[in-house]
């Protein structure tokens, strides 16, 4: 099928449904939805076709297809979040097309996928650390944990390591996948900055749950010594 058109048409977007379901794995659909819970709306397409998909339609007339996107799918809002991040716009604009995609995200698959995707914010950190403190104030969980991951992927460096690991103290959700995505951003603090994150561990100003979710994905990781591992279980809460 066509992916980079000049223009998408009703009928265009009923025929590239149908190109979808043949792409079709059912195995993979039956692991995926194992492993991300309440995806009834999977075709179940494996991701590098996917992405491989959202490039083509990025080449062509992007606008046209996200008009006709019904967000009906796992991968329709899939395949809408990647080709935020590959399309040529300005970081400004890019962000007021993110404020209209967010709210389809209903799953951390998604979310995960489209942060990891969105490099342009590597090279506006300052504009685009402004807009991650707007997500993490919303009371949508998923907005918050978009908030995290762009943290996660964007972030860490020096220039903001001591303003991320601030933030993590700050976050008080109790929603399992913002809960989740902040313990993930302390372990991976952790691995390039250890002495800080140790320090911020060592404070145990982290809620309790965070506090030893952060410490136990730290001790899984294959970047992090033996010994390293062994000391900072003793920070546990």
């Amino acid at each position: 099928m066509e992916l980079n058109r000049s223009i998408w048409t009703s009928k265009d977007y009923e025929d590239f449904i149908s190109y979808l379901y043949s792409k079709q794995d059912i195995k993979y659909r039956e692991f995926h939805k194992g492993i991300v819970p309440n995806i009834d709306s999977l075709i179940g397409i494996r991701t590098p076709i996917l992405k491989d998909i959202a490039k083509k339609i990025s080449k062509g007339n992007y606008n046209s297809f996200i008009s006709l996107n019904k967000h009906n799918t796992y991968e329709e809002i899939f395949i809408h979040g990647i080709i935020i991040g590959n399309i040529k716009l300005s970081f400004n604009d890019k962000l007021i097309l993110t404020d209209k995609f967010i709210p389809y995200i209903n799953n951390w698959a998604i979310c995960d996928s489209f942060c990891s995707n969105f490099k342009d914010f590597k090279k506006n950190q300052k504009q685009g650390f402004a807009k991650i403190k707007l997500y993490l104030k919303s009371d949508n969980l998923w907005i918050n944990r978009v908030g995290l991951v762009l943290l996660l992927n964007h972030y860490i460096n020096d220039n903001y390591i001591d303003q991320v690991l601030d933030i993590t103290k700050q976050i008080k959700s109790d929603e399992y996948y913002v809960k989740m995505a902040n313990a993930w951003l302390i372990s991976m603090c952790y691995i390039k900055y250890s002495k800080k994150t140790y320090k911020l561990l060592e404070s145990k100003k982290l809620d309790k749950w965070t506090q030893n979710k952060s410490i136990s994905k730290i001790r899984d990781s294959f970047r992090v010594t033996d010994l390293d591992k062994k000391k900072i279980t003793y920070l546990k809460k």
